[in-house]
């Protein structure tokens, strides 16, 4: 929705409007969008490709209702396997854990309340590719947390730091000893 006005205008009051559960929440407080209203909705995008969980459900706790409360937190609770789709194999394929806790952690991002402690749109591409280029660590993610200084997103970083390791799958170790057992010896 941002997208809809100039780029020379930093905000736009309207009357409230947009999809339930996608909406910023300071949008419904100060009746402006900006570019990180947009960086707020693709946070509960991000956090439903992770769940396969709707944005909106009435069946969960009334605090949980909006999928950006349920998986903030799940994720403050240190519940993060009760938030990801175990059908993803989260549990069972560490590069799988590892990507998936790099999209949490990026959501989680997003889904800040303060605007100014989202990333820019800009920010969250780069995240992105480098996630699938496998290139993103953890310690990117203390150097962030170090610039942004004390705040409450600095203490969850150590949350993602704490996912367990997990041993390859067999799936996994099936294919990297039959890919040793099938490469020609060079001696």
């Amino acid at each position: 929705m941002s997208r809809l006005f100039p780029l020379d205008v930093t905000h736009d009051s309207t009357a409230p409007q947009g999809t339930p559960g996608y909406v910023d929440p300071e949008y419904h407080q100060c009746y402006q969008l900006t570019e990180k209203s947009d960086v707020y909705s693709f946070g509960v995008v991000l956090i439903e490709l992770i769940s396969s969980l709707p944005a909106v459900d009435i069946s969960r706790h009334r605090h949980e209702i909006n999928l950006s409360n349920y998986a903030l937190n799940k994720i403050q609770r240190g519940a993060f396997h009760e938030l990801v789709d175990p059908r993803l194999g989260f549990d069972s394929d560490v590069a799988i854990n590892r990507m998936t806790t790099l999209v949490a952690e990026l959501a989680f991002r997003c889904l800040q309340p303060d605007k100014e402690m989202r990333p820019s749109m800009d920010e969250v591409l780069e995240i992105l590719k480098e996630i699938e280029n496998d290139k993103h660590d953890f310690e990117k993610l203390e150097r962030v947390a170090e610039s942004v200084g004390s705040s409450s997103y600095c203490d969850e970083v150590g949350l993602f730091k704490s996912v367990p390791i997990l041993m390859p799958s067999p799936d996994i170790v099936t294919l990297e000893w039959s890919i040793m057992c099938t490469t020609p010896s060079t001696a």
